[in-house]
């Protein structure tokens, strides 16, 4: 297996409504990702790129093909942190 770079993995965050209300309901945080890459490289990635701690990865293909990464993260790591270190908020 190759090693893609986070930067290359991770493409950018999605600002939503729907984004917005699951960081703060459920912790969690969509992101568009690169649609080769796996959940164990999303995760990886997520992980070196913020120093934080995943805990699950769902992904998802939307109608125009573009993938797309439903990131949650550990209690300890609020997802609003991370998205204001993104300038979401």
């Amino acid at each position: 297996m190759i090693k893609m770079d986070p930067y290359k993995i991770i493409k950018h965050p999605v600002s939503s409504e729907k984004s917005i209300r699951l960081m703060e309901s459920e912790n969690k945080l969509i992101f568009a990702v690169n649609r080769k890459a796996t959940k164990r490289e999303i995760k990886k990635a997520i992980e070196e790129m913020f120093k934080v701690k995943v805990t699950q990865v769902n992904t998802f293909i939307s109608h125009t093909g573009q993938k797309r990464a439903y990131v949650k993260f550990s209690m300890e790591t609020p997802a609003i942190d991370i998205a204001t270190q993104l300038g979401l908020m």
